[in-house]
């Protein structure tokens, strides 16, 4: 009998780690989307969820809650339940750069939240009025050169990759472009349509459409090689101004305390979802690269992101956000 009970204790361990993995959500799962709709984190994020949606008894959904470029949002995600029915969607604004930026955070990454999925990766694209006569980089520096204090940029908010990448052509290369920020990435590029603004160094998903419509002019692109999606556009090392790379990046994290299981199964759902061939077209149509992998694989790159833009800060003396 005692030999009959070991054997089943034992069978019983081994079989856990399965058993852990096999969780799934009972209820409706929610990401809160810490900027406003129309952005490319919230594209990403509704394409994901769609696929998600249709296949599960249980539908996904997405609550926007914009504000103080993303901590507002990011903060109620990491104070929510640890039970796997609250993510929220990390950047390289509110999770890589913000901690930088802002003299005070209303929470800490590796302390009150842990990684679920890396979902893609994008490029910044310089994009133009139409108004702007500049066909290259080096015709849009020359004239931004002119006309210091004249050229005004949109961004998303103070602290975004959309923010700092125009801040680094002023520290380098003298153009004193005026930042004019905005809630999201769609109504700052509704600034640049109304010439509101002039440029805008942004994500590509965002501006896509228009650039295609011919509504404003790409001039250049901040990754490392030209992205397929606008595969015209050169990046800055071609253009002439080396060192500027910046490939901003879409996540999920979940409050600190949320069981490994429950982390393993938001994974292996949003992964599956993620390798959908339809959802992998038409986020490579906006001009995402798909990422995906394990927890830890998100986690690693959100820790060295932190380090880079906190270096970049650092050296280029960039003001932080009281």
């Amino acid at each position: 009998m005692l030999r009959r009970i070991a054997i089943a204790l034992v069978a019983g361990l081994i079989a856990s780690p399965a058993i852990a993995q096999d969780w799934v959500p009972d209820r409706p799962v929610r990401i809160i989307l810490p900027f406003p709709p129309g952005g490319s984190t919230d594209l990403v994020a509704r394409i994901l969820v769609d696929r998600i949606s249709r296949s599960s008894p249980h539908p996904w959904v997405v609550e926007n809650r914009s504000g103080a470029n993303g901590n507002i949002g990011m903060e109620a995600a990491a104070r929510s339940a640890p039970d796997g029915y609250t993510l929220g969607a990390c950047t390289i604004g509110n999770c890589a750069i913000n901690p930088a930026i802002y003299a005070r955070m209303p929470y800490d990454i590796e302390r009150d939240l842990v990684p679920v999925f890396w979902s893609g990766s994008v490029m910044n694209v310089v994009a133009v009025h139409p108004s702007v006569p500049a066909r290259t980089l080096p015709e849009f520096i020359a004239w931004a050169q002119a006309n210091r204090g004249r050229v005004n940029y949109g961004s998303s908010g103070f602290g975004s990759s959309n923010h700092l990448t125009p801040e680094l052509l002023n520290g380098r290369l003298g153009t004193a472009m005026v930042h004019v920020p905005f809630r999201g990435g769609a109504p700052a590029l509704q600034a640049l349509l109304a010439n509101q603004v002039q440029v805008m160094i942004e994500n590509i998903p965002t501006k896509i459409q228009a650039i295609r419509a011919g509504q404003i002019r790409a001039i250049a692109v901040t990754g490392r090689e030209r992205d397929p999606s606008l595969p015209d556009i050169p990046t800055f090392a071609e253009a002439g101004v080396p060192g500027i790379v910046v490939e901003p990046w879409f996540g999920y994290m979940a409050p600190r305390g949320t069981p490994a299981n429950v982390v393993a199964g938001l994974n292996r759902i949003l992964n599956a979802a993620n390798a959908d061939s339809d959802v992998q077209a038409r986020l490579r149509g906006l001009g995402v690269r798909p990422e995906g992998g394990t927890p830890a694989r998100f986690g690693e790159h959100v820790r060295s992101e932190i380090a880079r833009w906190r270096e970049v800060v650092e050296q280029n003396r960039i003001e932080k956000i009281e």
